[in-house]
Formats: C-alpha cells, sequence, structure tokens
C-alpha cells in the first residue's frame, strides 16, 4: 500500500538515521519504500539544494521561499506522486513543515503568504503521518558544532533555532492527527520503538 511518511525537526535531531532504520524495517516487512530529501531529489531540485545550503549569504527570505518551494513542486510531480501511484511507502526528509517553521517562525515571513506558495507547490499531495524528532537546543548546538562544515542554515544564531523550535511545536499541537512529537533524545532503541508504533498504525489505517 502507498504512503507518504515525512521526517522534520531541527538540526541535528536524527531524521537521516531514523530513516534509514525505518526503510530497512518496511523493506524487511515487504514493502517498497523510496527515500527522498528536500530540497532536492530531482535533478533540479539538487542544483537548488546547492544555492539554498552553500549560496550567498545575502539570499532574502523570500527567495528562500520560493526557491524551497520550486524544489518542491518538481519533487512532487517528478517523484513523490508517481511513487505513491505504484503503491510504495516514499519517506521524504523534511516537507512543507520545514517551510512553514524556518521560513515562516524563523525568517519571520508572513504565514498566509508562506502557506499559499506552499499550497501552489503541492496541490493535493499531503503526508499521511509525519514524525517530529524534538531534541534540546543545546543538543542541536553541539552537534552542529561536532559537524566538518556548516551551510547557511545551521550557521544560523540560537534565536533563529528558538524560533524553529517554538515553530514545530505549534505545529505539532495544531495537527496532532498527523504530526507525531517524538523525543529523540533518548536511547536509539526506544526513539526507533516510538517510530515504528506511529507508523504501523498509519499502515493499518
Amino acid at each position: 500500500m502507498s504512503l507518504f511518511i515525512t521526517f522534520e525537526g531541527t538540526e541535528g535531531c536524527g531524521k537521516s538515521t531514523h530513516i534509514h532504520k525505518l526503510t530497512e524495517r518496511l523493506q524487511a516487512d515487504g514493502h517498497s519504500v523510496r527515500v527522498v530529501r528536500e530540497p532536492g531529489g530531482t535533478e533540479s531540485g539538487e542544483q537548488i539544494r546547492k544555492l539554498l545550503k552553500h549560496g550567498p549569504k545575502n539570499l532574502t527570505a523570500e527567495a528562500e521561499l520560493l526557491l524551497m518551494n520550486a524544489s518542491r513542486a518538481q519533487l512532487v510531480r517528478e517523484v513523490i506522486r508517481p511513487a505513491l501511484a505504484a503503491g510504495e511507502v516514499v519517506l521524504c526528509d523534511r516537507f512543507y513543515d520545514s517551510t512553514t517553521v524556518y521560513q515562516g517562525a524563523g525568517r519571520g515571513l508572513d504565514a498566509a503568504r508562506v502557506q499559499a506558495i506552499i499550497d501552489f507547490a503541492v496541490g493535493e499531495t499531503r503526508p499521511d503521518l509525519t514524525i517530529l524528532l524534538q531534541i534540546p537546543l543545546g543538543i542541536s548546538e553541539k552537534r552542529r558544532a561536532n559537524r566538518r562544515g556548516t551551510d547557511r542554515f545551521e550557521s544560523a544564531n540560537r534565536e533563529f533555532f528558538q524560533r524553529i523550535e517554538d515553530g514545530y511545536a505549534a505545529l505539532a499541537k495544531s495537527e496532532p492527527e498527523r504530526i507525531r512529537a517524538i523525543n529523540a533524545d533518548r536511547p536509539l532503541n526506544a526513539v526507533q520503538a516510538n517510530i515504528w508504533t506511529a507508523v504501523s498504525g498509519a499502515l493499518k489505517s
């Protein structure tokens, strides 16, 4: 059966690790799994990703918003919709909730305008389930500091990431049926167990 699952969270929350673990478990259960990421996931999207993450520091918030959704529009139509139509489980490392939080809450863009552009980019394609991995701000800072290099987003100040944390918390509260907030500052197996509970429930519904 097809299922569209997105993973969200601040920098260093462990999305990549948990997507990999979930992919293995789903495949072991016989599911065909497609893993994609944002921004990126297509030839044009990967070019946009380079610009967004490593482009000029003076790239405006408005340009970020439009570039993110240009990449997203291509990904939805070129990869996500065909995969879902073929009965695959699609796991996406970030989707439109990241834009709501990073460009909306983080950069301070008008929420209604952000939503309108997201709606235009994705159309009727919406996640069936969103896993929000939550870690304390201090842990995120330590993990970002240990990385070899930082991109335009990772190098933002503490106030920016506090707004990100608050933005995700508000989203989770507003859509509890879709967004499952999981404390990711725990042993790997415990976090994986919570993720699987949410995913297995979505597969049965």
